[in-house]
This record gives structure tokens, C-alpha cells and sequence, in this order.
């Protein structure tokens, strides 16, 4: 056996199984968006207006067309099935399923999510993963929120969550939400709910199974299927994945539905008897029990619980999503999630060994825990958005000239690293290149696989440009991809070295030169068209490419001046300078 310190910790483990194909240990993670309302992907408009074609009082209601959105949630990596939470504290007009925001437009200075809620921490391979959201026993100011940021100007401070309140004499729930993996298909939840206020109070909690509908835009009759499979168990049929199975322990009301479109509640549609995405809503809320199916069957799922907390005190709910037949799923749930939560800090105290500072530590480790929360499945084929789906009404034919049409190329389905899961939950090249330099730290294989993502075929433009983002894939960013895959390529050359001197094996590894290489020949397109681009007067002076106070300029310098005229810049000219010398 090799000395112990010559081993490679837990996580590392997992990861070097995963990168060689012994065992998925990336299989499921916290791919879910927390907002996929009011994003491009699911504006069908004329005009483009995203925020106003899916808002967010739709979304209870409404399937989406390309993801899924949820409360402290997970998927596989094609989001085919999804678990997340529900909570109702007796008060809301609605459950909150997802977290709550102001639109572009209702935001005195932009969207804005309007809730309280961490990460708290997470390891590369999901193998461990905890949130904390903060949920008001008060009725959640939905209208209050809106009314007053609508109503302040631009110079004003935004009117946020606590401004309203809603905390006051510690009135409020924290639910913290941890998941710990048994093994790659094995995946344990354990919900820990803290009555921080002076009295009890009930929380509805609803833990949610349900699958991304794949089926309702091409008419596909084959549709996968939830049912009830004993008290307190739900099976998941999906052609595409293994049998799995929900339990959920102390024998919660099983609750079923599909999540499809309620088109008679939001469009007067009269349409067959059926049990829709938002049916949970009117069980547990106006107390329509014929709005679940009485068959417990369905594509959506929920596990009912009624959960009394007493004053400061606290109650604990767990869950098991496997695709084994365990005889009793509970009794080791506690061990496994103590377990990895202490290999989480092992993995942790490696990385860290440098760092004296306690606060230092744990400020990069929540900061790296949030990078890992914000990896989301992105699913977004550009032709069939504007030519529409066959089994739904045509979209305007405008759209074929609109937004994104000159991007028919890309087709999305990757995981990928989001800006903010619900502020930006769509991938930003400029972003994603300043992500992966801090993701190189903890999985620089993961980070090396984003940046060769966005150079391949189904994203990159034939003529060689980078896709910016979803609202504008043609606008233009400064070239930072080089200087963040030489970053990525020298953080993982001095992983291995250090690595490779420990285990006295080869301390000068030249690092991975195919992925160099790789990036290199598809950024030398990049680079091409870049050099192609010229300005107004024909003078070589490379123009574009500036963010401009992070967007918030006095123009949008990607737009025609609202003047008329052109403006003289010269920013690119620099970013060039220092891409070429990247390249060298």
C-alpha cells in the first residue's frame, strides 16, 4: 500500500474516476437554472420581448420549451429529470417553488432576484453539495417588491427583501438543503428546516420529482412517466436513463401531475379535463384535490409534507433518489452525508494548505461553492427556435430575421458555467472565460472542457467569431478566451508538477499540451476574424470589443448611436495586442 500521503483524497478520486470513464460521478449535479422564465430561449415573440412574453407569472402554469428552473435543485446532465423543492408557509397566494425577481423594466436598476438565499458549499463532483434559503412565515411581498422598485428612479437605492420587513422578531424559516452522493446514481437530500422565530409554525414542504418536457413539441406520443410505487416511493420511467426511485421518509402524501401547459387558466383556452403543471398550487393551497391525478401517475411528482416547527427548534426530512433497490433507503443517510461533508474538507484542506487565514479560507471556499452551484444545462438549437415546433402554432415570421438568425449553426445541450443562475442564467463567452481560470483550482478538466466547448462547431460561427450571449450571440467581447486557456493550461501544468513531485514521478510533466494545441488551431480562426474586422473609415483600427463600464455606458457602443454619427475608439486595437501576444 503507498504511504498515506501519497494517496489522493476522496474527491480527487472521484474525479480522476470520472475523467477516465470508471464511474459518472458528473452525472448529476445542480444543473438546474433557478429562473428559465423571461430568458431568449423561450421567446416566441415578434418583438423579442422575453421578460414580457414568459413572465414570471407564468411559470407556475406554463412548461417550459428548452430547461427547467427550480429551489436549491438538481438534474443529470441532459436535465431530464429533476429534483427540487416546494415550500408554502400558509400565507402565499403561490408556492415557492422558485426563486422571486424584478424583470428588466420593474428594477430601478435592471433585473434583480429578490431573496435571501447562500451557497454555502459544494464539491467538484457534486459528490457534496449544501444551500441555505431563507423563507418568510409571513406572506412573501410579492406586489410590494414590484409596486416600489417600479416607483424609485434610477439614483435611488433598490428596495430590497429586508426593506420590506418580512424578517422582523426573526419571523422566517432557514432551510438548509444538503445532498451527498452514495455513489454516482445514488443521491441523498437531506432538508434541515429552523423555526428562528418565537412561536411554532407550519411549513408545507414539497420535495419535487418531475421530467423536462421533451414530448409536447413534436408530438412525440412516447412521454416518460412518475408513479406512486408504495407509501412514500416514486418510480421515474425514462427511455433514456435507468429505472429510479424517489423515497421519501415518514410517509408524505404522494402528490401527481404533468407538467404541461394550463393553457384554459392562462390563455381561456378550453381544452380537455387534465392535471397540469401548477396543479399542486390549487391542492395544497385552495384545496382542489381533483386538480392531482387520483391514478398517481403523471410527469411531475411531489412528496407532501406537514411539518409543525416548534419555536427555535428545528425538524429534519430525508430523501433518496437511486437507481438501486436498497431494503431500507434511510438508515445510513446521516453517516453518508457526514461523511462526505468531511471529505468535502479534507479536499478543501489540501487545496488551502497555503492559506493561513481562517476567513480567507472559508471566503474562497464559499466563493468556489458558488461556482459550482452556477453550472446549469444549456439547451438552446437557434434553428428550431425560429422556425418553431411542429406541434405547436407557428411563431411570428419576423423571428426569422431577428434575434440570433444569422446563428442557425448553434446547438446547444451542454453543461455549462452561468454568470448567475438567475440574474444571467445563459453563458457569456467574456464570462466563461474569467470562470474557468477559477474553476481550473478545483476541476481543471471541467475547465478545460468549457473552453474548448465554446470553439467547437455547434457554437463557434463559421467565420470564426465566439457567440457573446444568448440576447445578442454577434455582439462582440474583448478576445480573452487565449489568455484564459494559457491561465487554465498553467494552473493544471502546476496541479500535475506538484502532484507528480509528491509521487517522485516526473516533476517537470510539460502539462497538457492537446488541450493547448486544441484551443490554439480553433483560435487562430478566432483570430483570423478578428483581424478581419474593420472600422468605418477603413484605417485597420480595430473597433468593438469593450464592455464600456460593464455595460452601463452612457451608449451602447454595439448600437448605432441614438444621435447619428459613429464614435471614434480605439479599445479593440489594445485587446488585439494582447491576444496576439496570447497566441505566441
Amino acid at each position: 500500500m503507498p504511504p498515506q500521503h501519497l494517496l489522493l483524497t476522496a474527491e480527487k478520486q472521484r474525479l480522476e474516476d470520472d475523467r477516465l470513464g470508471r464511474q459518472p460521478w458528473r452525472k448529476w449535479g445542480p444543473y438546474l437554472s433557478e429562473r428559465q422564465w423571461g430568458t431568449v430561449r423561450e421567446d416566441y415573440s415578434a418583438g423579442g420581448d422575453a421578460w414580457a412574453y414568459f413572465p414570471h407569472e407564468h411559470a407556475r402554469s406554463r412548461a417550459y420549451r428548452w430547461g427547467e428552473d427550480g429551489l436549491a435543485g438538481l438534474s443529470d446532465d441532459q436535465q431530464r429529470l429533476c429534483l427540487a423543492l416546494a415550500l408554502w408557509n400558509g400565507r402565499d397566494p403561490i408556492l415557492k417553488e422558485r426563486l422571486f425577481g424584478l424583470t428588466n423594466r420593474e428594477g430601478n436598476h435592471g433585473e434583480d432576484v429578490k431573496e435571501l438565499y447562500y451557497y454555502l458549499d459544494a464539491t467538484p463532483t457534486h459528490s457534496y453539495l449544501k444551500m441555505l434559503y431563507k423563507y418568510p412565515q409571513r406572506a412573501f411581498p410579492y406586489d410590494q417588491l414590484v409596486e416600489e422598485n417600479r416607483r424609485r428612479g434610477k439614483d435611488q437605492p433598490e428596495f430590497e427583501l429586508l426593506d420590506t420587513g418580512i424578517f422582523d422578531d426573526d419571523r422566517y424559516f432557514d432551510v438548509f438543503v444538503e445532498y451527498a452522493k452514495a455513489g454516482p446514481d445514488d443521491l441523498l437530500l437531506r432538508i434541515s428546516i429552523h423555526n428562528r422565530g418565537p412561536e411554532e409554525a407550519v411549513l408545507h414542504l414539497l420535495p419535487q420529482l418531475w421530467f423536462r418536457n421533451t414530448w409536447s413539441w413534436k408530438g412525440d406520443p412516447h412521454k416518460p412517466s412518475l408513479a406512486a410505487a408504495g407509501p412514500g416511493a416514486i418510480t421515474a420511467h425514462h427511455p433514456d436513463l435507468d429505472e429510479y426511485t424517489l423515497h421519501a421518509e415518514g410517509g408524505p402524501t404522494l402528490l401527481f401531475c404533468d407538467n404541461e401547459t394550463n393553457a384554459p387558466r392562462l390563455f381561456g383556452v378550453n381544452g380537455v379535463k387534465a392535471f397540469y403543471k401548477d396543479a399542486f398550487h390549487d391542492y395544497v393551497i385552495h384545496g382542489v384535490k381533483t386538480a392531482v391525478n387520483p391514478e398517481r401517475t403523471g410527469t411531475k411528482a411531489a412528496a407532501h409534507y406537514l411539518l409543525p416547527v416548534p419555536a427555535q427548534g428545528s425538524t429534519v426530512v430525508r430523501l433518496r433518489l437511486t437507481n438501486s433497490s436498497p431494503a431500507d433507503p434511510f438508515p445510513d443517510i446521516e453517516d453518508i452525508v457526514n461523511q462526505r461533508r468531511a471529505e468535502a474538507d479534507v479536499f478543501y484542506a489540501e487545496l488551502q494548505a497555503r492559506i493561513a487565514d481562517e476567513d480567507a479560507r472559508l471566503v474562497q471556499r464559499q466563493a468556489l461553492a458558488g461556482m459550482i452551484w452556477c453550472k446549469q444545462f444549456y439547451c438552446y438549437d437557434v434553428t428550431e427556435w425560429l422556425n418553431g415546433d411542429p406541434a405547436q402554432p407557428p411563431p411570428p415570421p419576423q423571428r426569422r430575421q431577428g434575434r440570433n438568425s444569422d446563428w442557425r449553426h448553434l446547438n446547444a445541450a451542454n453543461l455549462l458555467s452561468m454568470p448567475d443562475k438567475w440574474e444571467y442564467p445563459w453563458f457569456a463567452a467574456w464570462d466563461l472565460a474569467f470562470h474557468c481560470i477559477c474553476l481550473a483550482l478545483i476541476d481543471p478538466e471541467f475547465a478545460k472542457r468549457q473552453l474548448v466547448l465554446l470553439t467547437r462547431e455547434w457554437y463557434m460561427h463559421p467565420n470564426g467569431q465566439l457567440p457573446a450571449y444568448e440576447w445578442d450571440f454577434g455582439d462582440v467581447n474583448p478576445p480573452v478566451h487565449a489568455w484564459a486557456a494559457w491561465r487554465v493550461f498553467q494552473i493544471d501544468r502546476n496541479s500535475r508538477r506538484r502532484k507528480a513531485s509528491r509521487e517522485r514521478e516526473r516533476p517537470e510533466d510539460p502539462g497538457d499540451l492537446a488541450f493547448l494545441e486544441r484551443v490554439f488551431h480553433k483560435l487562430m480562426l478566432n483570430f483570423t476574424w478578428w483581424v478581419n474586422r474593420k472600422d468605418p473609415q477603413g484605417r485597420n483600427i480595430f473597433q468593438g470589443g469593450f464592455l464600456g463600464l460593464d455595460n452601463i455606458g452612457v451608449f451602447d457602443r454595439s448600437q448605432p448611436l441614438p444621435t447619428g454619427g459613429y464614435l471614434e475608439q480605439s479599445d479593440a486595437t489594445s485587446w488585439m495586442a494582447m491576444y496576439a501576444l496570447n497566441m505566441l
